[in-house]
């Protein structure tokens, strides 16, 4: 069994005002002059500590009111009224919604678990991750109580190819050789960063995380010659160009883009070391599930494919979600009876702990993240980098690495509870029993074609 683990988690501040959900609106015409001001009693200390901050043209009692509603309520003449921040509204897009910035650069700060105390009052399902229900059936025994110690909740995952059965001589000896594999303490590994305003400091903030969790990091051919003394957390990714072979051989694990020659890519790698575990990357279009399927065939260890920034097929109008893509690999993989043998990494718009949870519910052994760490060190996802433009608003090429490192590692405490609470919560102590384990999920799509599928089919008869 493998030894418990635990992230250790330490308050990291923000280097710049958040933005808020909500601002104040603050009438001083009509103002009694009370000798105990509503405002003076905050127990926040909210307008105490308000101030205007030039960076985000605000006022930064938007990121200490806590919407307690006390001074609204208690002001004699009403002059005071909160409103939602149109700053706060125009954060991220459609999958990483101002909500979920918010939630991750609070996690972030203080590797906690967000908690809303006034409950949820969203919608029961949407697009995506939103469809899919899990099953919390578990929640009412005390004993799934992971975070705590109460019980042993196992989030190791290896990566690597398996047989598909072992062969003894007549003595009872293993004669099956054994297969190189790397193991990762929890479901999780970071993948290359999209966009952003990066910096070699970005680079070095990453790979001093994943050092400290004890997890993998892939990056760019170039920024992984850069960090050479953090190789054993390294995942180089090379380019079907690449032609030094030799050099890339030198880590555990090594990432190749697909291409007509990526089998003997990885031959060459394996010639130059037997033990590297070598990943093949492709996008996660329903279209590639027949390249995938072929390349389980041919032997390989690790297929990940890589969705868009949204989660969504990349480059296809009108894609399938990702879940969708791995649902169906997995599929395939369970037909070919090959399931057992390939490790299977699923990323693109993983934004939140509970969608580790469900892509891994789906049939991936594991994810790869990435946005969410650029949100850990106060990405609002504007994009501007994207778009050419050269003011990041929070500047993140100038952190300093260990304050980066210090936030995606709180960032991966708070998930990394909030998956032992899932997993308890569906009476799951290995986190290798998520793989495919659909019995424990209930999908909108599905529900709806079984209740609805035969009513309206009669009728469009």
């Amino acid at each position: 069994m493998p030894k418990k683990y635990h992230i250790n988690v330490a308050n990291t501040p923000h280097r710049f005002p958040l933005v808020g959900r909500s601002g104040i609106v603050d009438w001083g015409e009509g103002c009694l002059k009370c000798a105990v001001c509503v405002k003076w009693e905050c127990v926040y200390d909210a307008y105490r500590k308000r101030t205007f901050s030039p960076e985000i043209m605000a006022d930064t009692i938007d990121q200490i009111c806590k919407d307690c509603f006390r001074c609204v309520q208690g002001c004699p003449k009403r002059l005071i009224h909160k409103t939602l921040n149109p700053e706060w509204e125009a954060l991220g897009d459609d999958v990483f919604t101002p909500e979920i910035i918010t939630a991750t650069w609070n996690q972030a700060e203080t590797g906690k678990i967000p908690v809303s105390g006034a409950g949820y009052g969203g919608a029961y399902s949407g697009p995506g991750f939103d469809s899919m229900w899990t099953d919390m059936s578990e929640i009412v025994r005390p004993t799934r109580d992971g975070i705590h110690g109460r019980e042993y909740i196992s989030t190791v995952i290896d990566i690597g190819r398996r047989h598909a059965r072992l062969r003894f001589d007549a003595e009872g000896r293993l004669e099956s050789p054994a297969l190189p594999s790397v193991r990762v303490p929890l479901p999780i590994v970071f993948d290359i960063l999209p966009f952003g305003d990066l910096s070699p400091a970005v680079w070095k903030a990453m790979a001093f995380a994943a050092t400290r969790l004890g997890t993998r990091m892939i990056l760019p051919e170039p920024e992984a010659r850069e960090l050479n003394d953090h190789r054993d957390a390294l995942v180089p990714f090379l380019r079907a160009t690449t032609t030094d072979m030799k050099w890339a051989a030198g880590f555990a694990m090594v990432e190749l883009e697909d291409s007509a020659d990526v089998l003997d890519m990885t031959a060459a790698l394996k010639q130059a070391n037997p033990n590297v575990v070598v990943c093949i990357r492709l996008a996660a279009r329903s279209a590639n599930i027949p390249r995938s399927l072929e390349l389980a065939e041919k032997g390989a260890e690790v297929v990940h494919l890589v969705a868009d920034t949204r989660g969504y097929e990349p480059g296809v109008d009108d894609g399938v979600h990702l879940k969708d893509v791995i649902r169906s690999f997995h599929a395939a993989l369970v037909d070919k009876g090959l399931r057992d043998e390939v490790t299977f990494m699923a990323g693109g718009g993983i934004a939140m702990a509970e969608h580790v949870v469900k892509a891994m519910l789906c049939g991936a052994n594991l994810v790869t993240v990435d946005i969410p760490l650029l949100i850990a060190l106060e990405c609002r996802v504007c994009r501007r980098c994207v778009e050419g433009g050269d003011d990041c608003p929070v500047e993140i090429s100038r952190i300093s690495p260990s304050w980066g490192a210090a936030r995606m590692v709180n960032l991966m405490g708070a998930w990394h509870n909030q998956l032992l609470e899932m997993m308890g919560a569906m009476g799951i102590r290995e986190a290798r029993r998520l793989r495919g384990e659909q019995g424990r999920v209930m999908f909108f799509e599905d529900l709806e074609a079984d209740t609805f599928g035969k009513l309206f089919g009669q009728a469009d008869a």
